[in-house]
């Protein structure tokens, strides 16, 4: 079982840690660097709970908190699964928290029905290839 930290020591190192969130978005925006942050986990599994105190003490016009893509209309099913992100992807200076994750389709969008077990397949090996030339793409 893990040990209850007292409320006075909980709330002076949270004060401590949004302080250096602060400084950290401050040095993103200054730098024009570009930071998205995939928030994976079930439904109720506190994922907004963590974005919300993330955020509660940064400026929503440099830090901003998104949903996952929800399922897309008929018309924009044909595209490559990616492009529903790339509009929602951090400009320079700018963090975006996704409370979701990039392997929606292979997961979510395959139980609701609304992707074929065939473009789940292909859509888990173009997250796993894509967020890592992402990561590739941003560091340069």
């Amino acid at each position: 079982m893990v040990e209850k930290i007292p409320n006075k020591l909980y709330e002076r190192e949270l004060a401590r840690l949004q302080e250096e969130l602060v400084k950290m978005e401050e040095w993103i925006f200054d730098t024009k660097a570009r930071v998205a942050v995939v928030f994976e986990g079930r439904d109720a599994a506190g994922k907004g709970g963590v974005i919300k105190r993330i955020t509660e003490h940064l400026n929503p016009r440099i830090t901003e908190a998104r949903r996952a893509c929800r399922s897309p209309p008929n018309a924009s099913k044909a595209q490559w699964y990616f492009q529903r992100y790339i509009a929602n992807l951090p400009t320079g200076g700018e963090t975006v928290l996704f409370d979701r994750s990039w392997y929606n389709r292979a997961g979510v969008e395959r139980v609701l029905g609304s992707a074929r077990p065939r473009s789940t397949t292909g859509s888990c090996d173009s997250a796993r290839s894509s967020s890592g030339s992402w990561s590739r793409t941003a560091s340069s």
